[in-house]
């Protein structure tokens, strides 16, 4: 007995679309993304209609009819219209088969069937179709076996691996994110294939392959993603540096860890804490530096002495490389890398003036940084993980005291460079710089409270010790 899905066409949208598929005696189905996410009980926010025609002047007729031209965005290049709803996005398009060259993933495009379109996508679990049409309104087309593999938990190419992902290299990419979203397995020949066509993705621009290494690191349990990317060769072309963090030496029966596996744990525990992308790149990139800072120490073994420094220079360059945004963006996992080693130090010693130092220098940010290191305790001692994790716990509750007790967050010091300059009379020099630089220490040793009147008498008497004296007593 066919399957018929009535929640999902529901929309009033759709009733338009069936209305004018009727009239114009033009085959339409939704397709794809929607029909699978509605049997994941995923939320629907985005269908594809595919109409054995035309798919602009279909669309066209469809924003008519709904009294929503105004609404609809045409890509004659591409032979595809968009219509934007206020709770929905509908794409249309008409059915089609392509064919590539070696050199592109851009296809030659032909008019086709509906079984040459549904044969063109990805994965099975993509090919799924739902009739828009009278006579069989509602029903499933299935011609590749989505629905076993939607239930196996399977990706699988509907046609030769090798011709899917050579035609279209991104969809290796895709394979993995679905992978790691969805936490589905690759099936073994496509698995396989991935590793045989890795060299192809070269043909893909980097911004492509960017978005969907993101939608990866976004992923639930963003090491599904990594892994796979790893051993299908895919990770190696796209972040090497992260690659070169795999595997452990040992020297005189002394070891390290695996800080590719750490990291990847990292990542997974910061994904359970948030889903600030940014924060998950910290984790990614927090211990990037170790390969170039490692040394072996007959008494301490191996020591990774400067790591986040490393780090925090080479995020910068990953970023360009990777065309992610340079600005605050870089400049937020550029000083999470930087300074993931601060709080941990802490733990051991907590003073005031560690702290004052560590919320000026994170700012806003800190409670984001305490989240980087918690994620950073990864030991298989549990015992070991929850005294760390009390430890963390016991900073915060500090950092919280000195910062309602100082008012430090975003800090910048009362005396400027403009107060000494006006206050002594004296044009920019290495003075200024020093009695500026004296006050920001007195304030975070905890000399003087952070106010202006005590930072000023003590910019009196510092100026006064090195032979200044303040235009308002002269």
């Amino acid at each position: 007995m066919p399957i018929v899905l009535d929640t999902l066409l529901d929309h009033p949208i759709i009733a338009t679309v069936e209305a004018v598929a009727h009239r114009l005696k033009v085959p339409a189905y939704i397709v794809g993304g929607a029909v699978r996410d509605y049997f994941l009980k995923r939320k629907v926010k985005d269908i594809d209609i595919l109409v054995v025609g035309d798919g602009v002047d279909f669309a066209k007729e469809v924003a008519k009819e709904y009294q929503a031209e105004s609404n609809l965005s045409v890509f004659k290049t591409f032979g595809t219209a968009h219509l934007a709803l206020s709770d929905l996005d509908i794409e249309f398009v008409g059915a089609r088969k392509e064919s590539y060259v070696q050199e592109s993933r851009k296809p030659d495009v032909v008019a086709g069937t509906l079984e040459d379109d549904l044969s063109r996508r990805d994965f099975t679990i993509n090919t799924l179709a739902v009739s828009l049409n009278k006579e069989d309104r509602g029903e499933i087309i299935d011609l590749f076996h989505g629905l076993t593999d939607l239930n196996d938990k399977v990706l699988k190419t509907p046609l030769d691996p090798d011709i899917t992902f050579s035609d279209d290299p991104l969809r290796m990419m895709r394979g993995i994110r679905f992978a790691s979203q969805l936490h589905y397995r690759l099936e073994y020949h496509t698995y396989e294939a991935i590793h045989h066509n890795k060299d192809r993705l070269q043909i893909v621009s980097q911004e492509r392959i960017t978005d969907e290494l993101n939608k990866i690191v976004m992923s639930p349990v963003p090491s599904v993603g990594f892994i796979l990317l790893e051993e299908c060769g895919l990770l190696d072309l796209i972040l090497p540096e992260l690659v070169t963090l795999k595997g452990v030496s040992t020297v005189d029966n002394k070891s390290h860890k695996d800080n590719f596996y750490h990291t990847l744990q990292v990542l997974d525990n910061v994904a359970k804490m948030s889903d600030n992308l940014w924060l998950r790149w910290a984790a990614i990139l927090h211990d990037i530096g170790k390969p170039a800072s490692q040394r072996f120490d007959p008494k301490e073994g191996f020591t990774f002495h400067g790591h986040e420094v490393i780090g925090a220079r080479m995020t910068p360059y990953i970023f360009k490389k990777l065309k992610l945004p340079l600005n605050e963006h870089v400049k937020y996992v550029q000083k999470m890398v930087l300074l993931h080693l601060r709080p941990i130090a802490l733990t051991h010693e907590v003073t005031d003036s560690a702290v004052r130092r560590l919320i000026i220098d994170t700012g806003d940010d800190i409670e984001e940084l305490l989240q980087l290191c918690k994620a950073d305790v990864t030991s298989k001692n549990p015992e070991k993980v929850k005294r760390y994790l009390k430890r963390f716990d016991e900073v915060w509750e500090k950092i919280c005291e000195v910062e309602e007790m100082d008012r430090l967050r975003n800090w910048n010091p009362p005396i400027t460079g403009e107060i000494i300059m006006e206050t002594f009379g004296i044009s920019p020099s290495r003075d200024v710089g020093i009695i500026k630089d004296a006050i920001r220490e007195a304030i975070l040793n905890g000399d003087i409270h952070n106010e202006y009147e005590e930072a000023y008498n003590l910019m009196l008497k510092l100026g006064a010790d090195i032979g200044l004296h303040s235009k308002k007593s002269s």
